[in-house]
């Protein structure tokens, strides 16, 4: 089975950090970004639960980001960002305002609260230890942070889905770094980018391998429920706000490429840009990149996922 590697910390200026509850199956995950990067962001799903998005596009006062929060709980999984706020205002980051200083946290969540307790969400306190546990050798994946309560292939309902979770990759070209972190909790079955097997998806009831939606469109009964495909695609090139939010469309790409179907009316689907530094580039080369990456950080979601929570994963266990 493929394994793909590099992490997001590989582009300089970044660091991830990650808190969950192993008992009630719900976690976050902290990027930090320093003293600021400049940022974008592009929401595709149609049933999405984000903070701070709007600020995200071009033409608006802010152009920098001082955090990005991946969540669980759905929601109410956004009171983490409270806590990534309070260490970043206690470290006197943000974005200055006279003598105040307002740190920019962007989020965004995924359901996770049919997997384990739904009454376990991050909260200020959970999104204040990610924060303050991030680190620029943060490499950990599959059931982690915001991937801890993650699950996929739910076509035909939980009972037959398999442990989703928490990938990272990276792609170098010479100086250029192009990395990616992805929380895979997916509707769909999810893709080898490479080959475009399935490794991980809807498992069939009759157990012969896996269920696809358009060989058998009837046999999805009820709106699927419980899905989003969260993440952050970062390089150490040299983008504006417009450059960001096409990287962050690029994420996009490869997660389409990766998990099928995606971007659906049940899906919250949502990529976050980050460009830290000046290194130039190609755009064709730079874009494609991206899109490499996401993929190849959602297969890595599953592959790395052990059994949890009643759900198979790929990595054994449970």
């Amino acid at each position: 089975m493929a394994s793909y590697p590099g992490s997001l910390t590989d582009v300089p200026g970044l660091s991830v950090g990650h808190a969950d509850d192993p008992v009630g199956l719900t976690g976050c995950t902290v990027v930090l970004c320093g003293e600021g990067v400049t940022a974008g962001g592009l929401v595709r799903g149609c049933a999405p639960g984000t903070r701070e998005t709007a600020l995200l596009q071009p033409g608006m006062l802010v152009e920098q980001v001082h955090a990005i929060l991946l969540t669980g709980g759905s929601a109410f999984g956004l009171a983490a960002a409270d806590g990534v706020m309070a260490l970043l205002e206690e470290q006197g980051i943000g974005y200055g305002m006279g003598t105040i200083r307002v740190p920019i946290v962007p989020g965004a969540v995924l359901f996770d609260l049919a997997v384990g307790d739904a009454t376990a969400r991050p909260d200020a306190a959970m999104g204040h230890a990610a924060a303050r546990a991030a680190s620029a050798i943060e490499t950990r994946q599959g059931n982690v942070g915001a991937g801890m309560g993650a699950s996929v292939g739910k076509l035909l309902g939980m009972e037959h889905a398999m442990k989703g979770g928490l990938g990272t990759a990276s792609l170098r070209h010479g100086e250029l770094v192009v990395g990616a972190l992805a929380a895979v909790n997916a509707i769909g079955n999810i893709h080898d980018p490479d080959d475009g097997r399935i490794l991980a998806g809807a498992r069939r009831p009759d157990k012969a391998g896996f269920h696809d939606v358009l060989a058998d469109p009837e046999s999805v009964t009820e709106p699927p429920t419980g899905n989003t495909v969260i993440g952050v695609v970062a390089t150490n090139a040299g983008l504006d706000v417009a450059g960001a939010n096409r990287l962050a469309a690029a994420g996009h790409d490869g997660l389409a490429r990766a998990i099928r179907p995606a971007h659906t009316l049940y899906d919250g689907d949502t990529f976050f840009g980050l460009a830290t530094g000046e290194q130039t580039y190609d755009d064709l080369l730079l874009m494609e990149m991206a899109a490499r990456a996401v993929s190849y950080a959602i297969a890595n979601a599953v592959t790395t996922a052990a059994s949890l929570g009643g759900l198979p994963g790929l990595a054994g266990g449970g």
